[in-house]
């Protein structure tokens, strides 16, 4: 039994193989690439944004970014970006698909999060302009301290979001949204692999 190829096979049809979203007006659109890597323990690999980064710095997140003019989709801007901050060419048969996209309100983004299956990652060539640190986190632990919190903002505006606080990382925000959905999918799909 292969635990990765049996995760793969089961996430895949519930994906999205080709996703088209609709940015609202004035909205640019942007992919990432939620990247699950272990042969027996799955993990998903976050990126500490570089704190000199203009938006969202110091913010754990998945590597990704801004689609450009020259990507042919949104999957080719996924791997594009993974390639530039991590230094990986993540083979384009190891993405299964996507999962809805997430607006980020604060920044005007439609962010479409790729889910891709590797059995190791290989060694990886940081870029320093962008990412401080690489977290790998075991989606069994995602599971357990998955945690739903309410923000009260200044504007008097509630926001309802998923924290996950593992150590010194701590996801929220869109990401914390596209780690919840990826979890949700895992739950029905494949429960083995969160248990």
């Amino acid at each position: 039994m292969d635990p990765m190829s049996d995760l793969a096979a089961a996430l895949a049809p519930a994906l999205e193989p080709s996703p088209a979203p609709r940015p609202e007006p004035g909205d640019r659109l942007a992919a990432v690439l939620a990247l699950l890597v272990g042969r027996d323990e799955p993990e998903l690999v976050f990126t500490e944004r570089a704190a000199m980064l203009s938006r969202h710095a110091g913010e754990m997140s998945f590597p990704g970014g801004l689609q450009d003019p020259e990507d042919a989709d949104l999957w080719a801007t996924a791997l594009r970006e993974t390639a530039e901050e991590l230094g990986i060419e993540v083979a384009g048969e190891s993405v299964l698909g996507a999962l809805p996209p997430i607006h980020t309100y604060v920044s005007g983004i439609l962010v479409t999060p790729f889910v891709a299956v590797v059995d190791e990652l290989p060694a990886l060539t940081v870029s320093d302009a962008e990412i401080a640190r690489v977290v790998r986190v075991p989606l069994r632990i995602l599971a357990r301290i998955e945690e739903q919190r309410v923000l009260q903002e200044e504007n008097g505006m509630t926001w309802r979001g998923w924290w996950y606080v593992d150590g010194d990382a701590t996801v929220w925000g869109a990401t914390g949204f596209m780690v919840h959905a990826l979890l949700e999918v895992v739950r029905k799909e494949a429960p083995w692999a969160v248990i």
